[in-house]
């Protein structure tokens, strides 16, 4: 029974991908892919990357559709980067609990706190808090965005673990918001520990959005792009891998001839897993549901962007 499931499953999946590729030439539609999503996902995307490599295809397609398999707050930085285009996500209820985490009034006071601070916002953030900012940021150049900015103070919102690793890099004074991504958090000294004891020729490599006291085990500290690069070229043949488990598909497209083992059974992200393929053949097929974002909101939200993507 169970095969002729696995069976269906792929015929299934099959039918799936080929009407895929065919609203996609109807629609002039691209598929822009997060690392952390669904492996059936990221095999018929046409760029994987991280919330750094889409911004910047979103930026830059011709295509006139966009598909972003991601979370919220990724679909509506595609659409503040290519307000022509129409925007598409599988599911609106991925959403990001980090990203709700930080509101426009609690940052507004903060602001009106510390009135010579410039407010550097992790993407993972909300159109509305993006246009309360001076310029964004990714985990991938976060330091280098930071070190950028004409101001001695930063107000750094949502995520805190990661402005922690942040502060170690830069000699600029940082008031940090309480958020976390609560995937990333739920990884302990414990777990580490653990897998080392059990795996102790593999390497930890670790995203920073990990807790300080995990992130200091990190044999390598990095973005999810980062982490991919480092893998890739490293000598190692293990890794203990301190990041969301949708990675693995890339590592493992990668490096075929290496072993990663996750942290953590629990380093999943539900969010970034609601998507799946046949919900990405619907909304190409419905054109919903689209993203929206008000005019006013992204000629303000963009400005922050387009200082990121400037930040060499």
């Amino acid at each position: 029974m169970e095969a002729l499931a696995l069976e269906r499953k792929a015929e299934q999946n099959r039918e799936l991908r080929e009407r895929l590729a065919q609203l996609k030439k109807e629609r002039n539609a691209i598929i822009l892919a997060h690392y952390y999503q669904r492996d059936e996902i990221q095999e018929v995307a046409d760029f994987r990357g991280d919330s750094f490599l889409l911004a910047q295809k979103a930026a830059q397609t011709d295509a006139e559709v966009i598909v972003f398999c991601g979370v919220h707050f990724m679909g509506e930085s595609a659409k503040i980067l290519a307000p022509n285009k129409t925007v598409l996500i599988p599911d609106e209820r991925a959403g990001c609990p980090m990203a709700d985490m930080v509101n426009v009034d609690g940052l507004r006071k903060v602001k009106a706190q510390y009135p010579n601070a410039k407010v550097v916002t992790y993407i993972n953030s909300s159109a509305e808090i993006k246009a309360e900012t001076d310029i964004c940021c990714t985990s991938s150049n976060a330091v280098k965005v930071i070190n950028s900015v004409d101001a001695d103070e930063i107000i750094w919102v949502p995520d805190k673990n990661l402005g922690n690793y942040v502060q170690q890099h830069t000699d600029k004074k940082m008031i940090i918001w309480e958020g976390y991504c609560n995937t990333h958090d739920m990884l302990t000294v414990k777990d580490v520990v653990e897998m080392k004891a059990k795996y102790p020729e593999a390497q930890f490599v670790v995203h920073p959005e990990c807790r300080p006291e995990v992130v200091e085990m990190g044999d390598f500290v990095g973005s999810t792009t980062a982490i991919l690069d480092y893998c890739k070229q490293s000598d190692c043949k293990q890794f203990i891998v301190g990041t969301e488990d949708g990675t693995g598909y890339q590592l493992r497209l990668d490096s075929p001839d290496k072993e990663f083992y996750f942290a953590t059974k629990f380093l999943v992200c539900p969010n970034m897993k609601v998507n799946n393929l046949k919900k990405l053949v619907k909304c190409l097929e419905t054109m919903q549901p689209q993203v929206y974002v008000p005019p006013a909101v992204a000629d303000k939200a963009r400005a922050s962007l387009e200082r990121m993507l400037q930040v060499k």
